[in-house]
């Protein structure tokens, strides 16, 4: 077992943003990491029982697109009604058809290795959400709960 620790904030709430905290996490942790995981403002939707994030292309200029529809679809396309929903339809179709787990799936694995998650409690009472919504076990916090790890963290990422 290793001593290392890795801290990270998770403020995004698509589909696409929502990854990168849990595969990161489950890989730390199963190399042996302390880790924990603290979410605030759009990060919360994560934490949701019933994941329901999409994808938006809206100011992501790398997504790639075919037919040379990156230049302009990011921009444009979004103002199409419905365009968000189809996306992440085809994002979650290839994914899968890659054999790349769910978001749900991810997370109940940094459950199974003990990554800690913490909701950041300052969003939760901003965004009047209730804790009825989110997965049972997460501890609530603030800033300074984040700090007590994160200080100590051998890495911390903003993601």
């Amino acid at each position: 077992m290793s001593n290392k620790k890795l801290a990270i904030i998770a403020t995004k709430g698509t589909l696409d943003w929502g990854y990168p905290p849990f595969i990161l996490s489950s890989t730390a942790a199963a190399l042996g990491y302390e880790v924990q995981i603290f979410f605030t403002f759009y990060g919360l939707q994560l934490l949701k029982k019933n994941i329901n994030v999409k994808v938006s292309p809206l100011g992501n200029p790398g997504m790639p697109m075919p037919m040379g529809m990156d230049k302009w679809f990011p921009v444009i396309g979004t103002a199409i009604p419905g365009m968000e929903s189809i996306m992440t339809m085809m994002m979650k179709s290839k994914m899968k058809k890659k054999g790349v787990a769910s978001l749900e799936e991810l997370r109940s694995m940094c459950t199974e290795l003990e990554v800690k998650m913490i909701a950041c409690q300052m969003t939760v009472d901003l965004f009047d959400l209730k804790t009825s919504d989110f997965i049972d076990g997460l501890e609530y916090g603030g800033a300074a709960t984040f700090f007590e790890f994160a200080g100590e963290s051998d890495i911390c990422l903003f993601i």
